[in-house]
């Protein structure tokens, strides 16, 4: 992996974010990690799982928490070398309203940006329009938005990797079809 762009999906507990912090971890030196979901206050559960994450990477990684509505793009445009970020799902349930329409292509314009200079980076997402139909309004508009920026991001993506049980799929590009 060069200046690649590579976008790791799965579902919750899928392994994921391990899959993209094995593959950051063999880019060298100094890594970023952008961490999307800061744990908020009286969220036990999900400090937890921040803290699972915090442990399991090496400590010579630069972490950068951003918050809600924060946009991602110029984030990504201050930094150089490789970056991973974590999750684009948590930061879309940052946004207002969910509303990433315009942020989504300011974000793969930033992506595209960061590889022309030379700078690889890993996103993880959830994918998560493979379970349960969401039973309110607000899961199934999340769900929707989610899935609008995974293919968005997969479309510039040069690899686009997905994680079941586990095991790793590399998924193929539909223009590379014979």
């Amino acid at each position: 992996m060069n200046a690649d762009i590579t976008l790791v999906l799965g579902g919750a507990r899928s392994g994921k974010s391990e899959v993209a912090e094995r593959l950051a971890g063999d880019l060298g030196r100094p890594i970023t990690y952008v961490a999307t979901g800061p744990a908020p206050d009286g969220d036990a559960d999900w400090a937890a799982r921040v803290q699972r994450h915090r442990e399991r990477r090496p400590s010579d990684w630069v972490t950068v928490e951003i918050g809600a509505g924060r946009r991602l793009r110029s984030v990504l445009e201050s930094m150089a070398g490789p970056v991973l970020v974590d999750s684009l799902g948590t930061w879309l349930t940052g946004m207002d309203d969910l509303g990433a329409g315009g942020e989504s292509a300011a974000l793969c314009d930033g992506l595209i940006a960061r590889r022309s200079a030379g700078h690889p980076t890993i996103l993880v997402s959830e994918e998560v329009g493979l379970g349960v139909h969401p039973s309110s309004e607000i899961g199934r508009r999340f769900r929707d938005e989610l899935g609008a920026l995974n293919r968005r991001v997969a479309e510039i993506a040069d690899s686009v990797l997905l994680v079941v049980a586990g095991r790793v799929l590399a998924l193929s590009d539909p223009a590379d079809r014979s």
